[in-house]
């Protein structure tokens, strides 16, 4: 079962609250999974309750994301600014942690795991490579919420995430039913009237549409990497290209890919949190 949490972090010169849930005993072995751009650490329920038996699961909301304080300037909702959160919550754990990141999650688990005196022993990077493509940056950016987007129940709030997370996979009713069911915030139009909203600040998109895309290249950032590493690709992924994958693979990373899926799997079906325990433990 999930249990509420939260850690303060500096960033600037004022403090920000970043939420997180937990489950399993907290003097188990730890596995911090951390979510993709416009999502939050719910997502990771399945696969944490299923971890929970061996692990101590903690799963953050990065800043301006579901439970988590919203930053005051909107290009803080980058990569440097998601770490020194993270940082905060790594000492507050204060013990050795294996990482699982999807997408952004798996950007600031690179960069964390490639400091000196990492915490971080294991690292699982979903859908997420040294290599990002423009287009790819592009097409995700273009699924963000605007500021002023509102939906006028949970029914049409899921049926748009059916339609704009469908690279997720193949999930069920359930399965929608629960990442629509924290994806969302009741919101009030001038009238009083109550709509559902996105969970995350708007302006998270402001750092990606105010650039050019241009293909990322974290290569130097990969070779720094000394720990073992799975890499999970969807079948289809558009952002984690099949060269980039195959490279990661000759250079030692474990790899899995999930049939059925594009940019990034969920993590909810049996095979895919198999893989990924049998990963963690070590086997």
């Amino acid at each position: 079962m999930a249990r509420a949490n939260s850690v303060n972090y500096l960033l600037g010169t004022s403090f920000h609250k970043m939420a997180f849930v937990e489950f399993g005993n907290p003097a188990a072995p730890a596995v911090v999974c951390v979510h993709g751009l416009s999502r939050n650490g719910r997502d990771f329920d399945p696969l944490a309750e299923a971890l929970s038996d061996r692990f101590h699961v903690i799963c953050p909301d990065l800043p301006g994301r579901g439970k988590s304080d919203w930053l005051p300037d909107a290009m803080a909702y980058q990569p440097p600014s998601y770490v020194v959160a993270l940082a905060h919550l790594l000492a507050a754990l204060n013990k050795p942690v294996a990482w699982v990141g999807t997408s952004l999650g798996g950007i600031c688990g690179m960069m964390l795991a490639a400091a000196g005196h990492t915490p971080i022993t294991r690292l699982v990077l979903n859908d997420i490579g040294p290599h990002i493509p423009a287009a790819a940056l592009k097409r995700v950016g273009g699924t963000l919420a605007t500021p002023g987007e509102r939906f006028a129940t949970m029914a049409a709030l899921e049926a748009h995430m059916r339609e704009i997370y469908a690279p997720f996979g193949r999930l069920t009713d359930p399965q929608w039913a629960h990442l629509a069911r924290f994806s969302a915030r009741v919101v009030l139009d001038q009238t009083g009237a109550g709509a559902f909203a996105m969970h995350y600040d708007p302006k998270i998109a402001e750092p990606l549409r105010n650039t050019v895309p241009l293909d990322v290249d974290m290569w130097p950032l990969w070779e720094m990497l000394k720990l073992p590493i799975l890499a999970v690709r969807g079948a289809a992924s558009d952002l984690l290209l099949p060269s980039t994958f195959e490279r990661m693979c000759e250079a030692g990373a474990q790899g899995y890919v999930v049939a059925d899926a594009g940019h990034a799997p969920a993590l909810m079906d049996a095979p895919a949190i198999a893989a990924v325990r049998a990963f963690l433990l070590g086997r």
